[in-house]
């Protein structure tokens, strides 16, 4: 099976647990068995790999977030890095692409699509499978999943299909409505559109190549800022004839909100919280190093992270959008595929970071023309270069570093530091790669 996750989003809707680089697929809800806590990209890959070990995984995202999918899944997945953000029919087609020029995937070999974080049990993928296989046998040009709603949504569009079957031909798709013609939707049968798509590779190539000049992985990445900003919902399934749905009815949800992702959790509080007897209905996540003390309340959710504090009502959470869309900080906590780094404190001609890397794994050989830094060791143990020179790292180790030198670090075990940046003009993008050490 040929899969691919699409992998988007900003994270607006789940602040402050979630920013342009951190979105809702990488906060960790989910406890498993051994008390740790897995997020929702997590859960899915594992998903795959316990239904199919043999999928072809591919994760179609930005540059921003390939430290962080590494960093949750390790290096055991296909990543297409979309040049720049346009919609799901290019980076489908850059995909589809990827899959045969890069993967040599076959033209006649079937691809699922479907987002990388829904809210599902093993079933949905054993169902991703079979969708598969109708597309594979040439059932239709296009395969649908169905999700047999569970009330009147509007967050949803709608595929009604001819016949009650569990596999069907499509009869018409319906936008979001509103919930009086949602209702009237599902009376007659319809089901949610919950964006998964199967077809042949050479059906999407033929596509592409009728909609644009560029026919190759190569030239699509290199054009990608000139394809069409459209949806594959529009630019594919609304215009297709020969389109199949396929009924699923398990456990399927999208965590887009607060207030559904809090239906999710399968407890009340994930990090340092207390609750007290009289509250009801309240759900706490908290990142932070300090406990939060909730009293007396009711249908309340706060969540806390170094990017900021929420506490909200629930159903009133689903607005928060334009209020985060007038913060105007810097990104306070980031994953890496080496670890992630946590802001501390922000002064004028100051930055100071903890950063964690994790064991085996080191950052890239740079340099900063502007800013001087200073490493101090207060974890774990492992090996800097600086300038070309190796110098071991313990506990308590002082290393400054000087604007325009060459250095990089490595863990041997999980290694922390404190890095403070100095200047006047402290900026992410003052940093100048080099391919080797010495």
């Amino acid at each position: 099976m040929n899969i691919v996750l699409l992998s988007g989003g900003s994270g607006k809707r789940l602040w402050p647990l979630s920013n342009d680089i951190r979105s809702k697929q990488f906060i960790k809800l989910f406890r498993e068995e051994n008390g740790e806590y897995q997020s929702m990209v997590q859960r899915v890959f594992s998903q795959i790999r316990s239904v199919n070990p043999q999928a072809r995984v591919l994760i179609a995202t930005s540059k921003k977030q390939v430290s962080a999918i590494h960093h949750h899944v390790g290096n055991d997945v296909g990543i297409c890095v979309e040049p720049c953000r346009r919609d799901t029919f290019p980076a489908i087609a850059l995909s589809c692409a990827y899959l045969r020029d890069v993967c040599g995937v076959g033209e006649d070999e079937a691809v699922v699509v479907c987002p990388v974080d829904p809210y599902v049990d093993t079933a949905y993928f054993e169902a991703v499978e079979k969708l598969s296989r109708l597309a594979q046998d040439g059932t239709a040009r296009l395969a649908l999943m169905g999700i047999e709603p569970t009330y009147p949504s509007e967050k949803y569009g709608y595929i009604l299909p001819q016949t009650a079957d569990p596999i069907s031909r499509v009869r018409m798709f319906r936008e979001k409505p509103d919930a009086q013609k949602a209702a009237a939707y599902i009376a007659e049968g319809a089901l949610w559109n919950g964006g998964v798509f199967a077809f042949r590779l050479g059906y999407l190539t033929q596509i592409t190549e009728q909609m644009t000049p560029y026919t190759s992985y190569r030239d699509l990445y290199t054009h990608y800022e000139e394809l069409p900003r459209i949806s594959f919902d529009y630019a594919v399934v609304e215009k297709e004839s020969d389109i199949a749905v396929m009924r699923f009815q398990g456990q399927w949800a999208d965590l887009g909100t607060w207030n559904t992702l809090c239906e999710a959790m399968t407890e009340p509080t994930v990090g340092e919280a207390i609750l007290s007897d009289t509250c009801r209905n309240v759900h706490v996540l908290n990142e932070l190093k300090m406990p939060i003390l909730c009293m007396g309340l009711q249908n309340v959710v706060v969540s806390a992270s170094p990017e900021g504090i929420l506490v909200s009502d629930k159903q009133e959470s689903s607005y928060i959008k334009p209020y985060v869309d007038a913060l105007d900080g810097e990104i306070m906590f980031a994953e890496k595929s080496w670890g992630s780094y946590q802001v501390l404190d922000v002064q004028r001609s100051s930055l100071t970071i903890l950063v964690t890397l994790n064991a085996g794994h080191g950052m890239n050989y740079h340099s900063h023309r502007l800013r001087d830094e200073v490493w101090t060791v207060i974890s774990g143990s492992g090996t800097a270069i600086v300038d070309g020179k190796r110098i071991p790292l313990t506990v308590g180790q002082v290393v400054r570093l000087p604007a325009g030198c060459r250095h990089t670090v490595t863990a041997d075990t999980e290694l922390k530091l404190i890095e403070v940046q100095l200047g006047d003009e402290i900026s992410v993008h003052d940093k100048q790669k080099y391919e080797d050490t010495v």
